[in-house]
């Protein structure tokens, strides 16, 4: 699927398919299987197991300066809940979590980086 540019800055998801997510802007040009994603980076991801997700899987990511608003967390073909305990931990440094689809997780991107919101992305495997 192809998805329309953000006027953001920064890493872009362009589009998604079952090989992975197509990110254009700049420098930053690939094709990642799973990946992380700030305004200024993108990464490929080894991604864990949803439900042994702690903040310390997150620490480069969610320690970019100004702090993400929230975590935009792609769950892979469905949506599925991280645990309850990760989403505290997130919330008690002021950092929300919202948890999606990955490829409406992917869209969600293009129109949040492109109304400039300052969040992170974490994207499991299609």
């Amino acid at each position: 699927m192809q998805i329309e540019s953000a006027s953001g800055t920064g890493p872009a998801i362009t589009g998604f398919s079952a090989k992975g997510y197509k990110v254009e802007a700049g420098s930053f040009r690939g094709v990642y299987r799973a990946l992380t994603i700030t305004p200024d980076a993108v990464a490929e991801w080894d991604a864990p197991a949803l439900e042994t997700l702690s903040p310390e899987s997150f620490a480069d990511l969610l320690a970019i300066d100004p702090r993400p608003e929230f975590l935009l967390l792609g769950t892979g073909a469905t949506m599925q809940r991280p645990a309850p305990a990760f989403v505290r931990a997130l919330e008690a440094r002021g950092i929300g979590v919202e948890a999606m689809d990955s490829r409406a997780a992917a869209r969600a991107w293009a129109v949040l980086r492109g109304e400039g919101r300052w969040v992170v992305g974490a994207l499991y495997p299609l």
